[in-house]
């Protein structure tokens, strides 16, 4: 009876360890996989267990969790990317205003010299609060030219017939920027009404004075006719390309001087030149105005407006001329 059981354990022993059973595939309810698998004649494992299934990880996350590992671990601070800026054009910070007023600087000329905002200081250049400085240039010389002697600049000698033709086109001027910004439906338009700065009604009353006097008004000119087209062009497609315009036709005929005028009349006023209370304070409001508009550009929209601050630095001087036609 030993004998037997001995040998029954020596069998069983020998069947655990004997070479594998191959099944092909077998099933599992609980989860309804077929997979191949091994299994041994042996009580040891049982068939009915479900099988242990391995996820595989993404390799690129285990390196980068490594690598983020290590760089905590070695404590080096994390470069950050240097962020740029764009470089701010000269009086950004201001306003529109202040940026046409830097175009201004640059277009001006000093004794038929250009200098640039970075080689004049304000206390030159600043012509709102030096109105003088322009009313010196209106009464001297200015470029016009090289002549036969040599390039030197040309001195003024304005003329009574030449000077109407120059307060005939600023009439026209002043009443078709002051009729648009009245009649116009655009809603930025309505913040320059009423300014204070209106000079159409005191055209009118000079040039009826300068009728009475048996002197002939003329009808407007070429420069006149051509910057009231080219305005009533720009109202139509855009308010802040208008808008640059109509604050630098106000800016500089309170910036220039009067020094011709005075000349010409023998120190008669005309009412072109008077305003109803404070025309700086007047100005600023509407420069105010403006510069809050202005926020509301894009930067495209206000290169726009600087090139058209040039324009009509551009027009307004071809009718100046008229005054030594």
């Amino acid at each position: 009876m030993m004998r037997l059981s001995c040998f029954c354990q020596h069998l069983s022993m020998d069947s655990a360890f004997k070479s594998p059973i191959f099944h092909p595939t077998a099933s599992f309810s609980h989860s309804q996989v077929s997979f191949p698998f091994f299994s041994f004649q042996a009580q040891y494992l049982s068939l009915n267990k479900p099988p242990t299934i391995l996820r595989c990880s993404n390799s690129s996350t285990i390196s980068s969790t490594t690598n983020g590992n290590n760089n905590n671990m070695a404590g080096l601070p994390v470069k950050k990317k240097r962020k740029r800026y764009r470089k701010q054009y000269p009086g950004e910070n201001e306003g529109i205003t202040e940026e046409m007023r830097f175009v201004a600087m640059r277009l001006r000329n000093i004794k038929g010299k250009k200098v640039s905002s970075d080689s004049v200081s304000d206390s030159e250049t600043d012509t709102e609060n030096n109105p003088s400085d322009q009313e010196k240039d209106d009464s001297e010389t200015v470029k016009s030219g090289e002549n036969g002697s040599g390039g030197e600049a040309e001195t003024w000698s304005p003329t009574m017939e030449g000077f109407l033709k120059y307060l005939v086109d600023s009439k026209f001027v002043f009443n078709t920027i002051e009729r648009i910004v009245d009649e116009s439906d655009d809603v930025a338009y309505a913040y320059f009404r009423k300014t204070g700065l209106e000079r159409s009604a005191g055209l009118s009353k000079d040039l009826e004075w300068f009728s009475q006097r048996d002197l002939v008004v003329p009808e407007p000119s070429n420069p006149g006719v051509s910057y009231v087209n080219y305005l009533k062009e720009l109202a139509e497609k855009s308010a802040p390309l208008f808008l640059s315009h109509f604050y630098n036709i106000y800016f500089s005929h309170i910036a220039g001087g009067q020094v011709i005028a005075r000349k010409l009349l023998e120190g008669t006023e005309l009412e072109f030149y008077k305003w109803e209370g404070d025309v700086q304070e007047s100005l600023k409001d509407v420069r105010k105005n403006l510069n809050m508009l202005g926020e509301h550009w894009s930067r495209d929209d206000r290169n726009k407006c600087l090139k058209e601050a040039a324009k009509s630095f551009k027009f307004l001087g071809q009718i100046v001329r008229l005054i030594i036609l």
